[in-house]
């Protein structure tokens, strides 16, 4: 066994020298607020928006909260970040909510002047529509286009949809009677009845309720109102609404350099 002792070494800090000293202060400071500072930052959560969607536009929007603007809209802001629910409203209500600030917007709105006054829009539209007018086979018409219809008319329409920027000026030149609905589907009813002369619907919506109403053959579009690009409008009440329209703005055109915006246009995707 050995007999040589070595001797115990502690580290002693009050035999360094200053500047050593001071250094190892401020190295265990700054060690100290990155370690608080990291404790208690938090991952951003996404942006949350509440939109209004109509009750009766299929294959765009139906009565349980599905169709093809659901899927699209979700997806697209799926793309930024944006969290997105949807209040399932007849379409007149949905325009009221966002109106008044009740809800962060509302789908599928036409962009015109009547609704550009009244909502935040984005550039992108999500998809491009027709509307027609509509006569029953039973009550046709010897019109060709929708400046010959014949004066005083009875005309349907659905009650808060757009219907073009001359609608106003036809129906004053044309002195047309005009009854508003809640839905295409009453439209049809009241055309197969004859308590109108038409009805302007739009074109896929109303072959999806012709088709379910089993009325192929009694009801026919024979010239077209107008063609829309449909949009979420967004209220002017909520300050991030340019925010949010520039945000759907990126992620549809997202979806389309990823070539996921055709496939979702397809009413099998619901």
């Amino acid at each position: 066994m050995s007999l040589i002792r070595y001797k115990k070494t502690t580290f002693d800090y009050t035999f360094m020298p200053k500047r050593v000293r001071l250094f190892i202060y401020l190295l265990f400071i700054s060690v100290s607020i990155i370690y608080t500072f990291n404790s208690t930052i938090t991952v951003a959560e996404p942006l949350k928006i509440t939109l209004a969607a109509e009750d009766s536009w299929p294959p765009f929007a139906d009565e349980v909260g599905n169709g093809i603007s659901h899927n699209l809209i979700k997806q697209a802001f799926k793309q930024v970040d944006v969290d997105v629910s949807t209040i399932v409203v007849p379409y007149a209500r949905g325009l009221i909510m966002t109106e008044r600030g009740s809800v962060d917007g509302v789908f599928n709105v036409t962009k015109e002047q009547s609704t550009i006054d009244r909502f935040i829009f984005g550039n992108e539209p999500l998809f491009t529509v027709t509307a027609s007018f509509f006569f029953a086979k039973e009550h046709p018409t010897i019109a060709d286009n929708k400046w010959q219809i014949p004066t005083k008319s009875t005309i349907g329409i659905v009650n808060g949809y757009e219907y073009g920027d001359e609608f106003t000026t036809l129906i004053e030149q044309q002195q047309l009677r005009v009854i508003t609905v809640n839905n295409q589907r009453q439209l049809i009813n009241l055309l197969l009845v004859g308590r109108i002369d038409t009805a302007i619907m739009y074109d896929l919506v109303a072959d999806v309720y012709i088709k379910q109403m089993g009325v192929n053959h009694d009801i026919k579009a024979k010239f077209n109102n107008h063609t829309s690009k449909i949009f979420v409008a967004f209220s002017k009440l909520n300050p991030q609404a340019e925010h949010i329209s520039q945000l759907l703005d990126k992620g549809l055109l997202t979806l389309q350099k990823q070539g996921k915006y055709q496939q979702l246009l397809l009413p099998s995707n619901d």
